[in-house]
């Protein structure tokens, strides 16, 4: 019988960002736990165990493991996980399927990927390996060496986990059979494509090369082509956009790669983001609220789906200091205030002092907390089931959270950074985001598919966090340069 390893550890890291990724971070699920979560899981290691069932494979599923965006993890974490997927590997198996980002950094080691993938092939020289990796990886050829099929999501938000499992698992199955091992090429022309510029719901330059990428994989011996965005608030030396091709030769394979790496580089230019002045954004804000529907307020500076801290103010001072009301925010992270709220309790009417308590090695410190008077509408575990299409059916948790009402805005507040994904971040505290006048959500693309919906219009807001879209911000050490477009007159031939 054929034996399968599946794991999945994932993780993007944001090397500015000053939260820590300890092992509690991932809420990781080991052994018969994880075989039980594995079964539907709605990413690339639900597709992984689908095969395998498919198959009649014997498969083993040592870990499950996923934190939220954060600083670089803790070397004993991630050695208690690698070691976790190891010990399932040297068991022996016939194959291995892992479901990681591509943006993983720890304490020891600026390629996270690279060096567990670089363990399991010295654990297993001769076995197989297939890797599902996020949009936003950072590629390097350490992955590619190491395993024999890269394939990564194709949509940003990310609404192709499991699809992006099946192709892996599409390609897996013949060379199980004893079919011949494809050749991977890698291409990394020397840019940083901003997050926001990767958004393929839109008409742009992203959607564009994604689609040269599906049209390259209908050719005769083409079997996989990515485009990864890149994860740019990472100081590493692999930084920024790249290509990765699956073909049967590597000749043919490094021809489609560099293909559309040349043509990601010829539009370079509309890969950068050039953001607004806050005030011009909530005065455009005012502008387009009609009270027809909620005006979305994205504020991509301190976004939690890259390691923000989720307790910038900057954008709810500047809607209160112009006097505007109707304001739902949330999910504002800030577990002492959490705390203050629940010994309170519910109805209770209290003065707080909220968020800007996390400051972040080389940039400005934060100003003071904002204090604000209010009523305390509801208390809750944090906890709630996923409706919309990203983790559909999962329970996620905020840590304990809060409803705190000041009049002119409603508040979610709570102990952990957390992506505002779902309707139930509001819902499980009695509040629907559909009421607003504005809804100021720390979210830069996730919250979209739900939220944008429910929208009149959506501004994008810069804040002073360390996910700003800004990237002179940040002080690189291990860039290469020139690189644009920190180096507006870089110049590379393909």
């Amino acid at each position: 019988m054929t034996r399968l390893v599946l794991a999945r550890l994932n993780h993007e890291t944001n090397t500015f960002s000053p939260l820590p990724t300890p092992l509690a971070a991932f809420a990781p699920r080991w052994g018969a736990d994880a075989l039980a979560a594995a079964d539907g899981y709605p990413a690339a290691i639900g597709a992984f165990h689908a095969f395998g069932r498919r198959i009649g494979a014997e498969i083993e599923v040592p870990l499950i493991a996923h934190a939220m965006p954060s600083g670089p993890v803790e070397d004993n974490a991630f050695e208690t996980m690698a070691q976790a997927i190891l010990a399932a590997v040297e068991m022996g198996c016939d194959g291995i399927l892992l479901d990681l980002h591509g943006a993983m950094v720890t304490r020891s080691h600026d390629d996270g990927e690279g060096e567990l993938l670089r363990r399991v092939r010295a654990a297993a020289p001769d076995v197989l390996i297939g890797v599902a990796l996020d949009l936003h990886g950072n590629i390097t050829q350490a992955m590619l060496d190491s395993c024999d099929v890269i394939v990564g999501f194709k949509t940003y938000p990310h609404i192709d986990m499991v699809e992006t499992g099946e192709h892996v698992a599409r390609l897996f199955q013949p060379l199980l059979a004893g079919g011949p091992r494809p050749a991977m090429a890698l291409c990394h022309p020397p840019m940083l494509a901003s997050t926001l510029c990767m958004n393929t719901t839109t008409d742009c330059a992203m959607t564009d090369l994604i689609a040269l990428a599906r049209q390259a994989e209908t050719r005769p011996g083409v079997q996989a082509v990515t485009v990864f965005g890149g994860f740019p608030i990472a100081d590493l030396a692999e930084t920024g956009l790249s290509i990765v091709a699956v073909a049967d030769t590597p000749e043919r394979a490094a021809s489609v790669a560099q293909e559309l790496g040349r043509e990601g580089w010829r539009r370079r230019e509309e890969y950068v983001y050039h953001e607004a002045p806050l005030p011009d954004s909530i005065a455009r804000a005012a502008t387009l609220a009609n009270g027809s529907a909620p005006v979305l307020l994205l504020d991509h500076g301190d976004n939690c789906m890259s390691g923000g801290s989720c307790d910038v103010m900057d954008v709810l001072e500047e809607l209160l200091a112009g006097g505007h009301d109707g304001i739902m925010v949330g999910p504002v992270a800030d577990p002492e205030t959490v705390g203050q709220l629940f010994t309170a309790g519910k109805g209770a009417e209290i003065e707080i002092a909220l968020g800007n308590k996390t400051p972040a090695a080389g940039l400005p410190p934060p100003r003071s907390p904002l204090r604000l008077k209010g009523r305390v509408t509801a208390l809750s575990d944090g906890r709630y089931r996923v409706a919309g299409p990203i983790y559909n059916g999962q329970e996620l948790c905020m840590g304990r959270a809060a409803a705190f009402d000041t009049g002119a805005a409603r508040i979610v507040i709570c102990e952990q950074p957390h992506e505002p994904l779902d309707l139930g971040v509001f819902s499980s505290l009695g509040l629907d985001p559909a009421d607003a006048r504005f809804l100021h959500l720390k979210s830069r693309m996730y919250c979209r598919p739900v939220f944008e919906a429910l929208a009149a219009a959506v501004v994008e807001c810069a804040s002073s966090g360390v996910t700003a879209s800004n990237y002179d911000l940040f002080a690189f050490r291990k860039l290469p340069r020139p690189i644009y477009p920190l180096d507006p007159d870089c110049e590379w031939q393909g």
